[in-house]
């Protein structure tokens, strides 16, 4: 019976599983040809996932969760929250790519598997209880991206992009490895609750160690200051639905198991940690904003925009209150919207040759041209600054709020003048669309798929998204919550 549970409560990672092992022969034996429907039946495998997933978040039955697999896997509303926003973040990319490399003819049918794969990983990761877990699921999702980012083989910028992000990615989870290892020589235990039990009555120097590793491990993969130098270069490099891919699901699943990993085993020594998220949160602000501001590629741009982003969110993390968690979680899920929509809208960047136009100078008069183009990705410059009356402001208020609450008032003073430095690169792009001659290099027409992917994504960061404010404020407060069940 026990095993039975185990397999219902992780049937979304094992049919994901059993799906990209199942494509992966289809893959083998029926070559290149097969990449677009591999791909189709990728995002299907995907919205079952979702659909299984999401039933579970809403079932009263589960509420309180449950452990699988010997303790070292829980079903709770946490994950679930992660999880769905993780695999809707998957399948927009996935929606996205294949018309990328029509110019080149380098899409293949490993994509998608490669994708689902990872997708596997990041659900792991952040259901995990265990320390052996973790890493076994953050590996999984790691070498996936390498490989990911690294795709198109005639352009040396990717190979660059992977193998930077090889070599980094394996200190960082040298970093992490090592953390762990010193928290279980002090706390005797793998087991989250075993660390939080040993850590109730003190934390020695050797655990405190221990702690900061982990976290600078989980920095590298949010790209947090000063961890973050992978980020500008990488972004830029990969290919532009990989970059999508980077921005949105990677960095859920990142955020999300620091979330719980602080939250839960170092749930009782907050102290501890708390000026470390402190200073991540502000240096993130800070450095994303200014490095913002010279770039002249939309990608490295939208690379420090997302280092700024993850500044915001760990404003919540460092107020360490169920408010925070929540704020938290609805700024991840209104981020996500804004950062694929964001990559989706420069996909759609092509010149008359239909190649990617990446420079900022290149986009000058867009909105004579391409209108709807750039009408959406204006929304979206405004929403990720955090301007009302779009949704984007929402995510900001939320951990300011909750900041507050948490008599941090400093934290949210300095923050909310960090942000006000960020809105000049947005306002920048705004202005170029807008108010600039022409440069006449945007001519190609994209397809219906991203035009799909991107009205969606701009409809609800618009202020249509604030009628979903009360339901997004519930999902999100009932995720939060599991992760104070145990205190």
């Amino acid at each position: 019976m026990n095993i039975l549970n185990s397999l219902y409560f992780s049937a979304p990672e094992v049919s994901l599983t059993i799906a990209g092992l199942a494509l992966l022969m289809v893959c083998a034996f029926g070559g290149d040809k097969t990449a677009r429907t591999v791909t189709i039946l990728a995002v299907a495998a995907l919205f079952g996932a979702v659909a299984f997933t999401a039933n579970l978040f809403i079932n009263p039955a589960f509420e309180l969760g449950g452990d699988a697999w010997g303790g070292i896997y829980r079903l709770d509303a946490f994950g679930s929250f992660a999880k769905i926003l993780i695999y809707l973040a998957t399948i927009g990319c996935l929606i996205v790519t294949p018309k990328f490399f029509d110019a080149t003819g380098e899409y293949r049918p490993e994509y998608p598997v490669l994708m689902l794969f990872s997708a596997v990983g990041m659900a792991l990761m952040v259901s995990a209880v265990d320390l052996m877990q973790l890493y076994i699921g953050l590996e999984l999702m790691s070498l996936s991206s390498y490989v990911l980012a690294s795709f198109t083989r005639s352009d040396d910028r990717s190979a660059e992009a992977g193998l930077k992000y090889f070599v980094l990615g394996a200190l960082a989870s040298g970093i992490l490895l090592y953390g762990m290892s010193l928290v279980y020589g002090f706390t005797g235990s793998t087991n989250y609750i075993g660390i939080r039990a040993a850590l109730e009555g003190g934390m020695s120097t050797g655990a405190l160690f221990g702690v900061v590793f982990v976290l600078a491990g989980l920095a590298f993969k949010i790209a947090a200051v000063p961890f973050h130098m992978w980020t500008p270069d990488v972004y830029e490099g990969a290919p532009t639905p990989v970059t999508a891919f980077f921005a949105t699901a990677p960095k859920v699943a990142a955020i999300a198991i620091m979330m719980r990993m602080a939250l839960d085993p170092f749930g009782a020594q907050v102290e501890a940690w708390q000026q470390i998220v402190i200073f991540a949160a502000l240096a993130s602000i800070v450095v994303g904003a200014l490095g913002a501001i010279g770039q002249e590629n939309v990608k490295r741009l939208l690379a420090y925009s997302s280092i700024n982003n993850v500044g915001f969110i760990l404003v919540g993390l460092a107020a360490g209150t169920l408010a925070g968690a929540k704020g938290m979680l609805i700024y991840l899920a209104i981020y996500v919207a804004m950062s694929l929509g964001s990559f989706v809208a420069v996909l759609m960047l092509r010149n008359a040759e239909g190649k990617q136009v990446e420079s900022i100078s290149d986009m000058a008069g867009l909105s004579r041209s391409h209108p709807m183009l750039a009408l959406c990705l204006a929304t979206l410059m405004l929403s990720l600054a955090g301007i009302p009356p779009l949704f984007g402001f929402w995510g900001k208020f939320v951990v300011f709020q909750a900041a507050v609450q948490a008599d941090m008032i400093l934290l949210a003073a300095l923050g909310i003048a960090a942000s006000v430095i960020g809105a000049f690169y947005y306002l920048k792009i705004v202005k170029i669309m807008y108010f600039d001659e022409p440069a006449g290099v945007v001519e190609g027409q994209a397809e219906t798929s991203r035009w799909v992917v991107l009205a969606l994504c701009t409809i609800f960061v618009s202020p249509l998204g604030f009628l979903l404010t009360p339901w997004l404020g519930a999902m999100a407060e009932r995720a939060a919550s599991a992760l104070f069940l145990t205190i």
